[in-house]
């Protein structure tokens, strides 16, 4: 179930709440002490007070979507919200953790759900994703969320789909978690994780959760989406790239006609397989075999062309960019191949390369960057946090034996103009008796500690966290 962490930090001091959010699922879960609503990996128990016949008639009842909103916070016309996948999420006060509304998706535009990565213009604008499904198919939806208020107590009010886009196979839409975003396109990498959409309805009948109904189909390529974000048109251009799987982006930006897409993203997509419980319980050994077998996701450079068309010559590179190794070269058949650059040394092999991804968003989201950090994944969950700069691919490294750091959280200082002036916040936790969890401090610029806080009570490993500045 969701549980939520905050951290104040105040005239030298830090104090540490948490709260379970008041969701539908957590509440009716509390009341049968047991799983009664289906998670994306998790089946629910059937009711042991039920008859035989109950039991077996429940499997044909269409799955409920959660409201268990577990994977980040997020901002609408400066309220808070947790949120996951699904139609639902839930309005928060971030001072108190009160779970304060439940708000549906499908209300205010045609979607079946939203990602959890949402982006921002400076002016509170808001752009999403999300799927519809119909009887003929499904749809990618980019959606934008106006700034403005209509009235008091506004949520998505004037929320609408700016952009709809088909996917190769209408009935095993792509899986995806986050998308890009510049100053004046939105990208989506349609990739070769395919949800099968039949094996998802069917799921509860054949007693599978939802996750089984994913298919990693690496005989499909990678295919990326531009969309003018002021004018909801699709870019003619065809953009593919060989099979990868990706959950965050970095950043994307226009250069010289182009859009130059960073994210972080792994050549094989089995990953969302080893992560059951069951693997997650091993040790020693057993623990070893299921880490080795984890794909490793690198940071990587994609450049898109924005005009091209039929004239656009065949077997070119057609990036100008002379600081990037990446290039796109227009095939015979019109289709446009992208091979990446990598965006690291060497040496994150070693750490087991890189993922939850930050930057200095305020300054940097859709523009030209330098810097981003991150997660090194030496182990099934961050074990430590990793700068990089992406021109001169140097990295700088924070670890401690028995410690796993959560996603880093930059903040810059108020005021200043240096892309890495600031710090970066991390929820550090240790399973050993003797040791607290803690946030951790650092300096954004030379990566050193300058202090953490500790906080002697059991917490979860989470995912995503947001700096709420007072």
């Amino acid at each position: 179930m969701a549980l939520m962490h905050q951290f104040r930090v105040a005239e030298g001091s830090v104090t540490y709440r948490s709260k379970f959010l008041q969701s539908d699922s957590y509440r009716v879960n509390s009341q049968h002490n047991r799983i009664v609503v289906s998670e994306f990996g998790t089946l629910a128990m059937p009711d042991p007070c039920k008859s035989i016949f109950g039991r077996f008639m429940a499997r044909f009842e269409l799955p409920e979507s959660t409201d268990n909103c577990s994977v980040n916070y997020v901002m609408y016309k400066g309220d808070y919200y947790v949120s996951t996948e699904t139609n639902f999420m839930h309005r928060v006060d971030p001072e108190t953790l009160e779970t304060k509304e439940k708000v549906d998706w499908s209300r205010f535009v045609a979607v079946n759900g939203a990602t959890a990565h949402p982006h921002y213009e400076p002016d509170g604008t808001t752009y999403n994703m999300g799927n519809s499904y119909g009887q003929h198919g499904s749809k990618y939806n980019i959606i934008r969320v106006p700034a403005q208020r209509l009235a008091c107590g506004d949520t998505l009010q004037g929320a609408e789909v700016l952009c709809s886009i088909a996917p190769a196979e209408r009935r095993k839409p792509s899986y995806y978690h986050s998308f890009g975003m510049s100053e004046n396109y939105v990208i989506f990498i349609e990739q070769p994780l395919k949800m099968d959409l039949w094996h998802i309805i069917t799921a509860k009948l054949r007693r599978k959760p939802i996750s089984e109904g994913l298919r990693w189909e690496p005989h499909c390529n990678t295919r990326f989406h531009v969309v003018n974000k002021h004018t909801g048109q699709l870019l003619a251009g065809q953009f593919y790239s060989k099979p990868i799987l990706t959950f965050h982006q970095i950043n994307a930006f226009e250069d010289q006609g182009c859009v130059v897409l960073d994210i972080c993203c792994q050549d094989n997509g089995d990953s969302l397989a080893i992560y059951q419980l069951q693997n997650l319980r091993k040790a020693g050994e057993g623990l070893d075999q299921v880490y080795n077998a984890v794909p490793k996701a690198f940071p990587r450079r994609f450049v898109l062309p924005l005009t091209v068309s039929s004239d656009t010559p065949v077997g070119q590179n057609l990036s100008p960019l002379s600081y990037t190794s990446a290039s796109t070269v227009k095939e015979a058949d019109g289709k446009v191949w992208c091979t990446h650059e990598d965006l690291h040394p060497e040496g994150l092999e070693e750490a087991g390369g890189l993922e939850f991804p930050h930057i200095n968003y305020a300054q940097c989201n859709g523009r030209k960057y330098r810097f981003f950090y991150g997660c090194g994944f030496r182990h099934l969950v961050g074990a430590s946090l990793i700068k990089i700069d992406t021109e001169t691919k140097e990295m700088k490294v924070w670890q401690e034996e028995g410690f796993y750091p959560s996603e880093p959280v930059f903040v810059p200082v108020p005021g200043a103009t240096a892309e890495d002036s600031g710090v970066i916040l991390s929820v550090v936790l240790s399973p050993l008796q003797n040791q607290s969890n803690f946030l951790l401090v650092l300096d954004a610029e030379t990566f050193s500690e300058l202090g953490r806080a500790e906080v002697p009570v059991p917490m979860s490993y989470g995912f995503h966290g947001i700096f709420v500045p007072r």
